[in-house]
């Protein structure tokens, strides 16, 4: 009967062996755990976040019980301790370059020829316990931040970059690779002229909403052939430039766009004024390029529900950091292996499965579907009973 793989390990192939050996040997992943090897840290952390193992003690049993499959997974018998020691030591360059070429793998396998580059970029509180002693605050929360660039057309995050709380929203996107062509979209939290003006001359776009106190000089109004939206509808849309009286330029076009939402806050209408340098988009088409912001915010919610960084193995920054790390490399090889195998299932009900299935030798594809009768008749038979293989 032809060998069928686990679960667990078609969800681990699209990990370069050799390529991670590579980063491993860069970072020097494996200079202080020699025993506990940076792929053994890897298998053992994904499957935390796929199993939902939330303690040492429950990812030690749960893994040591499916020790049958430890020789295809490449791993080796889990002891707490040494699992321990390895989050508090080993470099999260290791688990953070893994991450980079896995979104470009899932980037090739998804990618559409002529699909319009939108970017989104916000982040993500991280919320940590008083026992947590590395942690900060910034007024709102105690803990850490997970920043991410995310295209919601492919479903591929890209960049990710763990900071604590109170590190400025902006100070990461400064450091977010612009791609020409390509349409960024943030919120207040980014709003930094200079930054804003490296987007444009690197020929990429922007939308954002200005803060309150941005003095803006109304140049020209603008046509609107078209006003309504699904869910909103555009009041104005004008030509504006920076009336200010410092040193602060922003030496390029600029439009002011106010939108009033059909949702209603406190009972009333909620207007908003967006500013971008696209002068050629519609206004209607502006607005909904802010409203696909809302993609990332779906994006964290289901990572935050579906998978393990709620609670953490490790009460030390760099376990933290490879939790949150883990999580999203789990999230690339859940959407690789839908696009690989044709998964015709939404995102929550495929990584309920795979977590269910993780040890159990059947095809990725058929995850929604019970064993043939031929299988299960085989399980029930007596171990001492001979079974004929037809060829």
């Amino acid at each position: 009967m032809r060998f069928q793989n686990s679960v667990f390990v078609d969800l681990l192939k699209p990990i370069d062996r050799r390529a991670f050996a590579g980063i491993v040997a860069r970072h020097k992943g494996d200079a202080y755990d020699k025993s506990f090897k940076s792929w053994d840290h890897l298998v053992v952390l994904i499957c935390a976040q796929l199993a939902g193992a939330t303690s040492l003690r429950a990812l030690e049993t749960a893994f040591n019980a499916n020790g049958g499959f430890h020789y295809h997974l490449g791993s080796r018998r889990l002891a707490r301790s040494t699992l321990a020691e390895a989050n508090a030591r080993r470099p999260v360059g290791v688990f953070a370059d893994l991450f980079a070429r896995l979104s470009c793998e899932l980037d090739r396998r998804t990618r559409r020829d002529g699909a319009e580059l939108l970017r989104l970029i916000d982040s993500t509180p991280i919320p940590l316990s008083k026992f947590h002693d590395f942690a900060r605050s910034n007024g709102r929360i105690h803990g850490m931040k997970m920043h991410v660039v995310y295209d919601p057309g492919i479903d591929r995050p890209f960049c990710v970059e763990v900071t604590p709380a109170n590190v400025n929203d902006v100070e990461i996107g400064k450091k977010t690779p612009i791609e020409a062509g390509a349409t960024y979209v943030f919120d207040k939290g980014y709003y930094d002229f200079k930054w804003w003006r490296s987007i444009h001359e690197a020929g990429a776009l922007f939308v954002s909403r200005p803060k309150s106190n941005t003095r803006l000089a109304d140049v020209a109004e603008r046509e609107m052939p078209q006003t309504r939206g699904e869910g909103y509808t555009v009041l104005r849309d004008c030509e504006v430039e920076l009336a200010s009286k410092g040193d602060s330029k922003l030496r390029m076009r600029l439009r002011r766009l106010h939108i009033r939402r059909d949702a209603l806050k406190d009972g009333k209408p909620q207007e908003i004024v967006m500013i971008t340098n696209d002068m050629t988009r519609s206004a209607v088409e502006i607005a909904a390029l802010y409203k696909a912001r809302w993609a990332i915010e779906l994006l964290f919610r289901w990572i935050k529900q579906h998978l393990n960084i709620r609670k953490f193995l490790g009460e030390n920054e760099n376990a933290v950091r490879l939790q949150l790390i883990a999580a999203m490399i789990a999230f690339v090889l859940l959407r690789i292996a839908a696009h690989r195998h044709d998964v015709d299932l939404p995102c929550l009900r495929f990584a309920e499965l795979a977590g269910r299935f993780l040890f159990t030798r059947r095809p990725i594809s058929r995850l929604d579907r019970p064993p043939s009768k031929y299988q299960a008749a085989r399980r029930l038979a007596s171990p001492r009973q001979l079974v004929l293989n037809y060829a």
